[in-house]
């Protein structure tokens, strides 16, 4: 799925974080991040700060790890991807990447996302979990990404797996909390930042520690990037202790 903001001549998708201005002296560049979904309210926070600080600009692509991985396969022009560290070491190995200055930047694990309003069901433990499922009318993820096999996993493994298929709704063309939120399930999973980014729906909370899986997110530049310096500036900006406290605060764990 992907987010148009504000869009340039370039792909419908792309959309501009712009904030602070650029002193005459200072050679500022435009640095095209594509990022991971997961990351999306984290990079929009970040971007001002370093905007201002460096007199760079920002254009954000946003999608998931997958529309990502097949633009950049396919040769479109950017500068940094942030993205699973699956996904970027293969495009490492397809010298897409520079992998010399790969940075992990942050994990996140699967959460269990409730319409706004709704009493959370307890799920602290893998029971407790497996009740929740049971007592579910219907649940729902997206298509692309890890967590739709993940949570298949969870259900064989508790035995439900025909159980849990029927009253699986797959969502289309919406993230899978907004799924939830628009009233299509009753429960839906994804990544833990992701849910906190839909204003309509709540953090029921995290998958219990014994079933959780976690998605490392990680950072390196385009082999042909034509803005070498600005780029690296970006990423390291990624692990600066005020990156980390708004990862932090998005439900990212950052390295």
């Amino acid at each position: 799925m992907r987010f148009p903001f504000r869009s340039r001549a370039a792909p419908a998708a792309l959309f501009a974080v712009l904030a602070g201005g650029a002193s005459a002296q200072v050679h500022a560049d435009d640095i095209i991040v594509f990022g991971t979904v997961a990351a999306k309210s984290a990079l929009e926070k970040i971007a001002p700060a370093f905007e201002r600080d460096t007199h760079h600009k920002l254009v954000l692509h946003i999608a998931t790890t997958g529309e990502l991985a097949a633009d950049i396969a396919k040769g479109a022009s950017f500068d940094v991807a942030l993205l699973t560290q699956a996904a970027l070491d293969d495009l490492i190995k397809q010298g897409k990447l520079d992998g010399a200055g790969k940075l992990d930047v942050a994990r996140v694990g699967v959460g269990v996302a409730v319409a706004k309003g709704v009493a959370p069901p307890a799920i602290a433990n893998a029971e407790e979990f497996r009740q929740a499922l049971l007592a579910a009318k219907s649940i729902t993820y997206t298509a692309q990404g890890a967590t739709g096999p993940t949570m298949k996993k969870i259900f064989q493994r508790f035995g439900i797996a025909d159980i849990m298929q029927a009253k699986t709704v797959i969502a289309q063309g919406m993230t899978a909390p907004q799924a939830v939120a628009a009233g299509q399930a009753a429960m839906g999973f994804t990544q833990v930042s992701e849910i906190l980014d839909a204003p309509a729906a709540q953090l029921a909370g995290s998958l219990p520690p014994e079933l959780q899986v976690y998605s490392t997110f990680s950072a390196a530049l385009a082999v042909d990037t034509k803005s070498k310096a600005a780029a690296q500036a970006f990423v390291a900006a990624l692990h600066t202790p005020a990156a980390k406290a708004i990862l932090t605060a998005r439900g990212l764990q950052p390295f």
